[in-house]
């Protein structure tokens, strides 16, 4: 009998085709997240899980799982959605889908580093009201890209992949990390390390690249952005909570900051109603990852993560590797016994 799994959100065609080869899907039949309500009755007597960030997976969706919940699959590079130390305690392994979706996200950074430079959504909405009549030579002036300041906060894959598009464009490049890359990492990207307050002093573009945990958490706020050039622009593809957008309003109101581009919100889906009537700002739905070929084959990761474990194998992307070592070693003890 094929194990069973819910998906929480339906994928592409490819991923649910691999998925139902090998497992009986629980699949939601909704074009939304589920409730609250709904995942923990549809997670009941599963035994695994392929969820979103969408999706808060906690100790009360784990235990209406029952105790045969052997795997989450964190469709997904970040699993904040995910109580790791509660599914560790249970034994569950826990998975996530990393890498395949970096240069897809770069791409969308270096979009947004563009858009708001040269103000295309406002030149895009601009010609569909039916008001462009003629070229004219200060309509819509922007900043050019080329020969400017990219300031990376989080030299990681997504911002080394950056760093590499931006020397495309003859880019002067600093970064900041909790750790300093090796030199020869360094030296590839052209990348200068330096200091957080160098960096909001210095970079023309300022683009995100964190991890959500509690030092990052309005990482980005009123001090940071006072001290960013007021021709300066801010990028996000990271995660919303990052970023105060209550400080980012009231500087882009002010003009202290010519413009952002920003991906995720800090209370995603819902956006600061003050952002929704800024010119200043582009604002998409969260779509860093967004393209067919990228979705499918974070799909198809996770499918091989929820695959090994049911083989009895480590999952290629554990994120809890030492709850299969344990399982290992007692499944062993018992052997020899």
């Amino acid at each position: 009998m094929k194990p069973t799994i819910l998906v929480t959100r339906r994928l592409p065609q490819a991923v649910m085709d691999d998925l139902a080869d090998h497992f009986t899907l629980e699949e939601n039949p909704f074009d939304r997240t589920l409730t609250r309500e709904e995942l923990l009755q549809r997670i009941k007597g599963r035994d695994g899980l392929l969820s979103l960030l969408t999706d808060r997976i906690d100790h009360p969706v784990m235990e209406a799982a029952g105790p045969q919940l052997k795997i989450i699959a964190n469709y997904a590079v970040g699993f904040n959605n995910i109580d790791l130390a509660a599914a560790s305690a249970r034994g569950i392994l826990v998975s996530n889908t990393p890498g395949v979706l970096t240069d897809t996200t770069a791409d969308l950074t270096m979009t947004l580093v563009l858009a708001a430079a040269r103000r295309l959504v406002e030149g895009d909405r601009f010609a569909r009201a039916g008001r462009f009549k003629e070229w004219a030579p200060l309509l819509f002036l922007g900043a050019d890209v080329h020969h400017k300041t990219l300031g990376i906060f989080g030299l990681g894959r997504i911002g080394s992949a950056v760093a590499r598009r931006a020397q495309g464009f003859d880019m002067r490049i600093l970064y900041h990390n909790t750790r300093r890359a090796d030199p020869e990492i360094e030296k590839e990207l052209k990348a200068l390390y330096v200091g957080k307050e160098t960096l909001l002093k210095e970079a023309d573009f300022v683009t995100l690249h964190l991890p959500l945990t509690p030092s990052t958490v309005h990482f980005i706020s009123t001090p940071e952005l006072s001290l960013m050039r007021p021709t300066a622009f801010l990028i996000n593809t990271s995660r919303g909570e990052v970023v105060d957008e209550q400080a980012l309003v009231e500087t882009l109101k002010n003009k202290r900051l010519a413009g952002a581009g920003l991906d995720v919100f800090e209370q995603e889906p819902h956006i600061h109603p003050a952002l929704l009537e800024l010119d200043n700002v582009i604002l998409l739905p969260h779509i860093g990852s967004a393209s067919l070929e990228t979705r499918t084959r974070m799909g198809l990761m996770a499918a091989a993560n929820l695959k090994a474990a049911f083989q009895g194998l480590l999952p290629p992307n554990c994120l809890n590797p030492e709850v299969f070592k344990k399982k290992s070693s007692i499944s062993n003890e018992t052997l020899t016994v």
